[in-house]
């Protein structure tokens, strides 16, 4: 991705941040054991492990959201205890969250200055916004409405709001999970040059090997709560470091599309082309199951579907490229039955959808992977049980009422059927990792044997044993017959998994690729808007 090489180090100084012996506890899940971590003035460390590792919690605990059973933080060579957010605020700490924390009602200045204690004037308040996302690169809009925007331009704004407030120690949580390769490279690139020159201390969660590779000076890794290894940036590996992350060999080929280290699949692209070869000819003769014809959705005065046509196969990927932004979140709005067409159809097996309403796309046979699952998928307060069931009440209800012993044993079945891991059907949602969290996403759909399943940004923010396992679970999905639509962001997740691809522009296709043929340059020069020729026609697509 070109974030740039070893950055420039300050080994010789005392640690911005020093973590020593923490531990923290819940029940009896160690969460973090006897964990040391400093972080030096001027380098960008980055923070390694599986979801459930500790590292969210480790870092919980230096923003003052956790408090830890046992250990220290120094910071700048003396002790202090960090209460909370404002405490570690004053202290010059600053995070930014995976999952965002902004109000949809407001506009973005709005959010960036939301929980400001002094007064400030609308003018200077965007005046400010404006520089802060001009100088990392980030521009947008002040004045959007952040409900508007996509799950990347809400990214920016929850960056310039921390990036605001001009932390001295910086924490990121998958900063770059919803931005693009452009995006990401941006924003390291001119957040390297400002660590640097003005000896700021970062802490980079990541589960994208290339970009911890290329982003960062040195690299600790964790798993099961504790400290499994350390090294400089320069003397790892891709390889080495998802071996240490889960503990045995990543089959690296089929998690580098999320992971983002497109050099280790090109010995092996050759084959697989001879494959996909191949099978293209038998996925070519399977009927249609999904059909949709020019769809069009306006939303004030703006078509963000504008004439979209696409088809899927029994057993077929179909992977939709695109930069964020470009009709993929409304296409899958609408097969949630969120979105009703101004005009175009939706067909399943042959079966025409009463888009909007409530439910049509299931009991069609549709299941959706929302790409957001805090936002859609899921109900964080209640059961890892409740949720399993949450589109299809009914099936575990007599009477009117719901059968909890039904519901447990619904739940159970799927949680070893996917490998869930819980402390039991009863467990909170929330207290779940985000690999374990997606798998329940991915039961529950799957659950009900769908016709047609829609995965949106299906490893966003996955480690790679979980990326490796949602990858196998989609082409496992695909052989046994149902026609699955991924929409993704990340690239190589879409050459890999792919049996065809289209490219979606402004809401609709500019082009489309076979397996065989796609590569990640060609890939490329449809996003870029080169190659709009290859376009096919519906009928050649069918």
């Amino acid at each position: 991705m070109g974030f740039g090489g070893e950055g420039a180090g300050a080994t010789a100084l005392a640690p911005a941040v020093g973590l020593r012996g923490v531990t923290k506890r819940y029940g009896p899940v160690v969460a973090c054991a006897g964990v040391d971590l400093e972080l030096m003035p001027g380098e960008v460390h980055g923070i390694l492990g599986e979801n459930g590792a500790g590292k969210s919690t480790l870092m919980k605990i230096l923003i003052g959201l956790v408090q830890p059973d046992e250990g220290s933080i120094e910071l700048g060579g003396r002790d202090v205890v960090i209460h909370d957010p404002q405490t570690a605020a004053a202290l010059g700490i600053g995070m930014v969250h995976q999952h965002l924390s902004l109000v949809e009602a407001l506009t973005v200045w709005e959010n960036v200055l939301l929980g400001d204690a002094s007064r400030f004037d609308r003018s200077a308040a965007r005046r400010q916004v404006m520089e802060t996302a001009e100088h990392y690169g980030l521009e947008i809009d002040p004045d959007r409405r952040v409900g508007d925007l996509s799950a990347g331009l809400r990214q920016r704004v929850e960056l310039i709001k921390c990036l605001r407030r001009d932390p001295k120690i910086l924490i990121l949580d998958e900063p770059t999970s919803v931005l693009t390769p452009g995006e990401s490279e941006q924003l390291f690139t001119t957040l390297r040059d400002v660590v640097a020159a003005e000896q700021r201390a970062v802490a980079l969660v990541s589960h994208k090997l290339a970009e911890i590779l290329h982003a960062t000076d040195r690299i600790t890794i964790m798993r099961q709560g504790r400290v499994v290894e350390r090294s400089r940036t320069v003397e790892a590996t891709a390889s080495s470091l998802a071996t240490a992350m889960v503990g045995r060999h990543v089959n690296l080929r089929s998690s580098a599309a999320a992971l983002g280290v497109t050099d280790l699949v090109d010995d092996e692209r050759l084959r697989a082309e001879r494959e996909a070869a191949a099978a293209a000819a038998a996925v070519a003769a399977r009927p249609v199951v999904l059909d949709i014809d020019r769809a069009r959705v306006v939303h004030d005065g703006v078509a963000v579907l504008d004439d979209l046509s696409i088809q899927v196969r029994a057993g077929e990927i179909v992977g939709v490229a695109g930069v964020e932004g470009n009709g993929q979140r409304e296409l899958g709005d609408l097969l949630s039955s969120l979105v009703t067409l101004d005009s175009g159809s939706v067909v399943v097996n042959g079966r025409s959808a009463r888009t909007g309403r409530a439910g049509c796309m299931a009991e069609l046979g549709i299941g959706v992977i929302p790409e957001d699952r805090h936002d859609s998928g899921c109900v964080l307060d209640l059961s890892v049980a409740e949720n399993l069931v949450l589109d299809r009440i009914g099936s575990v209800a007599r009477l009117g009422l719901v059968d909890r012993k039904r519901m447990r044993a619904r739940a159970l079945e799927l949680m070893r059927e996917f490998d869930i891991q819980a402390a039991g059907p009863d467990a909170p949602f929330g207290s779940l990792s985000g690999g374990n969290q997606q798998r329940v996403v991915l039961a529950r759909e799957l659950g009900h044997d769908p016709t047609v399943l829609v995965a949106a940004q299906p490893t966003r923010g996955l480690d790679v044993g979980a990326i490796e396992y949602m990858s196998g679970r989609l082409r496992a999905a695909a052989d046994s017959g149902i026609a699955v639509l991924l929409v993704s962001t990340e690239l190589e997740e879409i050459l890999e998994l792919s049996d065809r691809i289209v490219v979606m522009s402004r809401g609709r296709v500019i082009g489309e690729l076979d397996r065989a043929e796609a590569t990640s340059e060609r890939l490329g020069l449809l996003l870029g808007g080169v190659g709009d020729d290859h376009d096919r026609s519906r009928g050649d697509a069918a």
